[in-house]
C-alpha cells in the first residue's frame, strides 16, 4: 500500500508536472498534448485514489501547481505562436507521450464519474449517521474503480455471496487537524485516527434486528476476517436494513428488538471486523431469508442527506 501511495500519489504526479516544466514541448500541437495529457492524467487520479493519505487536498494541489507551470511557460517561456505547429525529430516522443496520457486520463476518468450515477437499484434515503466532525469517502459509487465492494456482485465467486449485501457500501474516513486521517501515516492504535471514537446516530427510524458490541478493536492493520462486521447495528427502516459495522468494542448503546427514531445514539466507530483501519462501513439491503447471513440481502444504494456519495467526496457530521 505504501509503496503503490508513494508512487501513483506523489511521484508520478510530481514527475508529470517536472515534465511539463522543464521539458516543454517544442511544437505547439506536442505543447497541448502534453499540457493536456498530464491534466487528464492527473484528474483521473484525483478521481480514483484513495487521497485520505497522504491528505484529501493534494489533488487540489496538483491541480493548482498544473495550471501554474502552463501559464508560466505560455506567459514567460514559450508562446505556442511562436512554435511550429508540429512536431520534428524527438518531439513527437513528448507528443505521443502526451496523447496516450490523455487517452488513458480520459478512459479512466470517465469511467470514474460514471460511478457517481446511482446503480440500478432503490436507493434508500437516510440521514447523516454521524453527529459532528469531517468525514471522507474513502469507497463508494456505482463502478469498482471507486468502489470495491462491488466485486460481490460477482455470482461466480461462492465466497461472495454470504455479503453480496455490502455491494454498494460507503465507507468513511475521518479527517482531523489539516485533513489528516491519523496522528501519522499508519500508526498501530486505531485511537491515532480521526473517526475513531466518533458518535453514530440512527439515521433513520426503525427496528433494530441485530447489534454487537463484544469484539475488540484490533491494532492497525490487524482484522477479523471470520467475525466480518466486528461490532455492528443492523437497523431495519421500512422495507429496507441499514448495516452500520466496524464499530468501536463497548460502544453499543441498542440491543435487538429496540425501537429507535431518527437520531437516537447507536455507538461509536471503531476498528473491529475485517477491518484494516478505523472506519465505518454503511450499507442497505433487502432483509435476507430466514437464515440466511446477515448480509447477504440483495444490494441496494444509499442516499445520505440527499446525495449519492462516491470516494473522495466529504461529508460533515450533523451538528457540524
Amino acid at each position: 500500500m505504501t509503496v503503490t501511495i508513494l508512487v501513483f500519489q506523489i511521484a508520478l504526479p510530481l514527475a508529470l508536472l517536472g515534465w511539463i516544466l522543464l521539458l516543454p514541448a517544442g511544437s505547439a500541437a506536442g505543447l497541448v498534448l502534453q499540457t493536456a495529457g498530464a491534466a487528464a492524467f492527473l484528474f483521473a487520479l484525483a478521481r480514483i485514489a484513495q487521497w485520505a493519505v497522504p491528505v484529501w487536498w493534494l489533488p487540489w494541489l496538483y491541480g493548482a501547481l498544473w495550471l501554474a507551470v502552463v501559464v508560466s511557460i505560455v506567459a514567460f517561456r514559450t508562446s505556442p505562436s511562436a512554435l511550429p505547429v508540429w512536431p520534428a525529430g524527438r518531439g513527437w516522443i513528448s507528443a505521443a507521450l502526451g496523447a496516450v496520457l490523455m487517452a488513458a486520463g480520459l478512459w479512466f476518468g470517465a469511467q470514474a464519474l460514471g460511478g457517481r450515477s446511482p446503480p440500478p437499484v432503490e436507493v434508500v434515503e437516510i440521514g447523516n449517521p454521524f453527529v459532528r466532525g469531517h468525514f471522507l469517502v474513502a469507497s463508494g459509487g456505482s463502478h469498482p474503480i471507486v468502489n470495491a465492494h462491488m466485486r460481490t456482485l460477482d455470482d461466480s465467486v461462492e465466497r461472495f455471496q454470504p455479503w453480496r449485501g455490502q455491494s454498494y457500501a460507503v465507507d468513511f474516513l475521518g479527517l482531523g487537524r489539516w485533513g489528516l486521517r491519523a496522528q501519522g501515516w499508519r500508526p498501530a492504535d486505531p485511537a491515532a485516527y480521526a473517526i475513531f471514537g466518533a458518535e453514530l446516530r440512527a439515521p433513520c427510524a426503525g427496528l433494530v434486528v441485530a447489534a454487537e458490541g463484544d469484539r475488540p478493536d484490533h491494532e492497525v492493520p490487524e482484522q477479523d476476517r471470520v467475525n466480518r462486521l466486528g461490532n455492528h447495528v443492523i437497523l431495519r427502516c421500512g422495507a429496507a436494513e441499514i448495516v452500520l459495522a466496524h464499530m468501536r468494542q463497548g460502544s453499543i448503546a441498542v440491543t435487538p428488538g429496540d425501537s429507535v427514531d431518527r437520531g437516537d445514539r447507536l455507538g461509536e466507530v471503531g476498528n473491529s471486523g475485517a477491518s484494516t483501519e478505523p472506519h465505518l462501513h454503511i450499507h442497505a439491503q433487502r432483509p435476507p431469508p430466514e437464515g440466511a447471513p446477515p448480509i447477504s440481502g440483495d444490494p441496494l444504494a444509499l442516499g445520505i442527506e440527499g446525495r449519492f456519495l462516491v470516494r473522495g467526496d466529504r461529508l460533515f457530521g450533523a451538528d457540524g
